[in-house]
């Protein structure tokens, strides 16, 4: 390695570890700081954001970043040096355009406002949100002026999670879903009947919580390397490789959240664990981008976590830990309720048919706020009437309704469509898997889930950040991403579950 590429790595090690450190700020904001520490918690943040930003945005790392790209320009264009220095280009050149004090005054506001915002959530008040979200629009505009983009505004905002993505592209897919979900939501609807309703009871928090971190060591989440807690809205996050957190949340009257919200973290932790060694540090560690993370969260809560193998496997663990609730309950009564189709406000909790449906709305609401279409004040109304038009139903509360999700208050404009992009990829990577994998239901049905967990690392771990998002695609499933694997997915299993033709 030469000097300058290993110069260039240092800063960038020095850098990082910065970025982390505000990471475990953010962590304990979320899982143990008390309501009172959130004003002293964001200027702490935005110090270290401002730090941050000044190292990465000074000439002495511009001036170490163009020594390291002459030198790589003599590399193999795939080399991990030439792919390190080509992806600290794209993120240095982005990073300039921000000035110093809006990276600090964001970090500053948007802290602020998830503590607003979860009062709010709790109190059902969108009013006493509102105004830290019209402050949090205003910078997220001021960010894209900076950005700047060629066709559309929103493009600045996704271009953060996925990598090269358009919001063109976007409208696209959604054009080809909408159909598809909408038509296949009415003709369960017609269909829905007796045998698919929740399972009830009593569920302890501490009960819960050790049956939630058992299946994530099942599936091979590295509890040496990780921990389970709880947050108003869960969450993965990472400090390196070797300190990846996930957190859930539960309610005693029910288990399937905490379940599933614990199986969609630890797929997201599986990737960050699963990021090879040699990367940590540098610009190709981690998930490559958003919507590739969501397909690990998606592909092991949905694919894996609701498919009548993980039921086979999953029922004596909850009869184990609920007896009185699960006595009697079968497979086939399990995978009936866990894949039970209606119309939902919560989206962390909606089924496979509807929840692109709530992204779809989220994605439509982001881009008339961004353009200043839609005002603040009326989003409450206009998310409601959305709702009654995509899902039939019309949230009783803000709680239920617009204050739902963590994202606008954390300043994340732009991320949701990577929900839907992940819930395309899981598809289509699982369809690559089974053939791998021929016995790979087998597998799951013994709670034998590491030869998917290597298949996963293999084809999709182990590129780390080194390659863009459509290059891992077709290295893991020998194509581009591609919504059939989804739509035939959904319309197999649901067709079989609710005897669709």
């Amino acid at each position: 390695m030469s000097e300058s590429i290993r110069a260039l790595k240092e800063r960038m090690a020095e850098i990082g570890h910065l970025g982390r450190i505000a990471g475990v700020l953010e962590w304990d904001l979320q899982t143990y700081m008390p309501p009172g520490g959130a004003a002293a918690r964001s200027e702490q943040i935005a110090l270290i954001s401002r730090m941050t930003h000044e190292m990465f945005t000074a000439e002495e790392t511009g001036d170490l970043l163009a020594k390291a790209e002459a030198e790589a320009a003599s590399l193999d264009g795939d080399s991990d040096e030439a792919r390190m220095v080509r992806n600290l280009r794209r993120s240095f050149d982005r990073a300039v355009k921000i000035p110093t004090s809006l990276a600090a005054e964001f970090a500053r506001q948007t802290t602020l406002s998830q503590e607003i915002w979860a009062r709010a959530r709790a109190e059902s008040d969108f009013a006493a949100f509102a105004p830290s979200l019209e402050r949090n629009l205003e910078l997220v505009r001021q960010i894209v002026s900076h950005l700047g983009y060629e066709n559309d505004p929103y493009d600045a905002l996704l271009d953060q999670y996925e990598k090269g993505m358009k919001t063109a592209e976007v409208s696209a897919i959604f054009e080809t879903l909408k159909p598809h979900l909408i038509d296949l939501t009415r003709a369960i609807a017609e269909r829905a009947g007796s045998g698919d309703e929740p399972i009830t009871g009593h569920f302890p928090i501490a009960d819960q919580n050790a049956l939630t971190s058992r299946l994530a060591a099942d599936l091979g989440y590295d509890y040496t390397r990780g921990r389970q807690d709880q947050a108003p809205h869960p969450f993965c996050i990472n400090f390196s490789r070797d300190d990846v957190r996930i957190t859930t949340r539960f309610k005693e009257d029910e288990w399937m959240m905490g379940v599933y919200a614990t199986l969609h973290e630890t797929g997201h932790a599986l990737y960050e664990q699963g990021s090879p060694a040699e990367y940590e540090n540098t610009a190709l560690a981690g998930g490559v981008s958003s919507g590739v993370h969501e397909s690990q969260s998606r592909l092991w809560e949905n694919l894996v976590g609701r498919s009548r193998a993980y039921c086979i496997y999953l029922l004596p663990r909850l009869q184990e830990a609920f007896p009185e609730a699960f006595s009697g309950v079968t497979v086939d009564r399990l995978y009936r309720s866990v894949n039970r189709v209606r119309p939902s406000f919560i989206r962390v909790e909606a089924d496979e048919v509807t929840y692109n449906l709530h992204i779809l709305l989220r994605f439509e609401l982001e881009r008339e706020l961004l353009s200043g279409r839609l005002r603040v004040a009326d989003l409450p109304a206009v998310w409601n009437a959305r709702m009654e038009e995509y899902l039939g139903i019309t949230p009783p509360d803000d709680r239920r309704g617009v204050l739902q999700d963590i994202h606008w208050s954390a300043g994340l404009v732009g991320y949701f469509p990577t929900y839907t992009l992940g819930n395309l990829l899981a598809a289509q990577l699982w369809d690559t898997a089974q053939r791998a994998i021929p016995d790979l239901e087998a597998h799951i049905e013994r709670g034998e889930f590491a030869p998917l967990l290597e298949w996963l690392r293999a084809n999709v771990h182990a590129y780390g950040s080194k390659f863009e998002p459509n290059e891992v695609i077709r290295k893991a499933t020998g194509a581009p991403l591609s919504s059939e694997h989804f739509t035939r997915y959904l319309q197999t299993k649901f067709g079989a579950l609710y005897g669709l033709a």
